[in-house]
């Protein structure tokens, strides 16, 4: 979508939102006082939710070009230790690579190589539209062996042995804060169930005996 088209849609979810807030307002008998800050909450929010939504989407797709980068990183490796070169490697891995937003996105940027854009400008332009930490360090590398005439197999074994290495830290992290976040639901649901169901016979023995 172009930039006007976003907008309109925002503008759009903004009027939905009041109408809803204004509808509910007025199903519940409230005053002006109420209604018309209830308004410009529901245009607020309705505003703000494409802009929200579209985040979480490109969060998790930057999430899932994080998990394909190793084995893509793997791929190219052979490619090149099988005696392809740099640009040749980077085409086959963008045509045989598992379908995934990570190949989408270097299959994308190695189209500009037709139209007569430099090798070296295309894969930047492939690392600032992926917008993966792990990408950029690998066009970084690339760029640099280009310049100083390093050997690349030894160089992306090493940048894929990296991004795998972190894939199991972020993993291992997110592990750990699990219990965390299962802390608020257990409190707020499971907790107040369990009480309950124990203190139910409680009272009912209690109240039987007269307390």
């Amino acid at each position: 979508w172009q930039a006007d088209r976003w907008l309109a849609a925002c503008v759009l979810a903004a009027g939905c939102g009041a109408a809803l807030a204004g509808a509910g307002a007025l199903m519940g008998a409230a005053s002006a006082r109420i209604g018309i800050p209830a308004v410009l909450a529901g245009a607020a929010l309705g505003f703000a939710w494409p802009d929200q939504a579209l985040r979480r989407r490109a969060a998790l797709r930057r999430v899932r070009m994080m998990r394909e980068l190793p084995f893509m990183l793997d791929l190219l490796t052979l490619c090149v230790e099988a005696g392809l070169s740099l640009p040749a490697a980077l085409h086959q891995v963008a045509g045989h690579a598992p379908e995934g937003p990570l190949r989408q996105s270097l299959r994308d940027a190695a189209a500009l190589e037709r139209t007569g854009m430099d090798r070296l400008r295309w894969l930047q332009h492939w690392a600032d539209h992926a917008d993966v930490p792990g990408v950029l360090n690998l066009v970084t590398a690339l760029s640099q062996s280009d310049r100083l005439g390093m050997s690349l197999g030894p160089l992306l074994r090493a940048q894929a042995e990296r991004q795998r290495s972190e894939r199991f830290l972020r993993a291992e992290k997110l592990a750990l804060e699990a219990p965390v976040r299962m802390l608020f639901p257990m409190v707020l649901c499971i907790f107040p169930c369990t009480f309950l169901v124990i203190g139910f016979p409680v009272a009912v023995k209690l109240l039987d005996a007269g307390f």
